[in-house]
């Protein structure tokens, strides 16, 4: 087991001082960086040594670049990004004056969000394929007129009742609904006559009994009138 870089009792903790920060960079000056364990005590400092190291690395290092970062340094980003993954330390080191930690906040709060923006997976830096399915839809002819009115909507069918319907016969049915001024009516009726057939056959059974009345000079019976 890793021992512990310095015990953490008497060590001071939160933001550091300005007067620490003067020690820290004058003892840096004057001998190096060295062992990060041995440095606290030799500067006079009451911090740990992992302390101290990112204090230095990530901002009283001299050579440390501030300021915005220009395009150029967000296109290296994502470009070491995609070959490196968050291997930052390396990332940084081709970003002179960024330091890792920096460069990490960055894609965090900045690039990824610009990535996802635009449609591109950050992960894997691929364009996102999960697009909705289109819907087969058949295209309906223009109205003629402006007065005509809009089909009535059938009830969807389940997939119980008819699982071999084409696309087309659909189309077709959908078309045939539009369709409200033609009347397809084809039934053929025959009209109802009976009553001007009993008439005739009155008439010509009164006419055949006036003749026998007439020829035979007898009364008869007249049945039909």
């Amino acid at each position: 087991m890793r021992k512990p870089c310095c015990d953490k009792e008497g060590t001071n903790k939160g933001a550091w001082t300005k007067q620490e920060d003067q020690k820290l960079i004058d003892y840096i000056r004057a001998h190096g960086e060295g062992c990060w364990r041995t440095l606290p005590k030799a500067a006079g400092l009451h911090r740990c040594g992992k302390s101290c190291r990112l204090r230095w690395i990530n901002y009283l290092r001299p050579d440390i670049k501030r300021g915005n970062f220009s395009e150029d340094e967000e296109d290296l980003i994502i470009k070491l990004h995609a070959l490196l993954g968050n291997r930052w330390a390396l990332i940084a080191g081709r970003l002179p004056g960024r330091t890792d930690n920096e460069v990490k906040n960055y894609w965090n709060s900045h690039l990824r969000r610009k990535l996802i923006s635009v449609g591109i997976d950050p992960n894997n830096h691929r364009m996102n394929q999960s697009l909705p399915r289109p819907q087969n839809r058949c295209l309906s002819s223009p109205s003629t007129s402006s007065e005509s009115l809009s089909a009535p909507s059938k009830p969807s069918k389940t997939v119980g009742e008819d699982d071999q319907l084409s696309d087309a016969a659909t189309c077709v049915e959908n078309e045939a609904l539009g369709l409200h001024g033609l009347n397809l009516d084809l039934t053929m009726a025959v009209p109802s006559s009976s009553s001007s057939i009993e008439k005739k056959k009155q008439q010509s059974a009164e006419l055949k009994t006036r003749e026998v009345v007439e020829n035979d000079g007898v009364p008869t019976l007249l049945l039909f009138r």
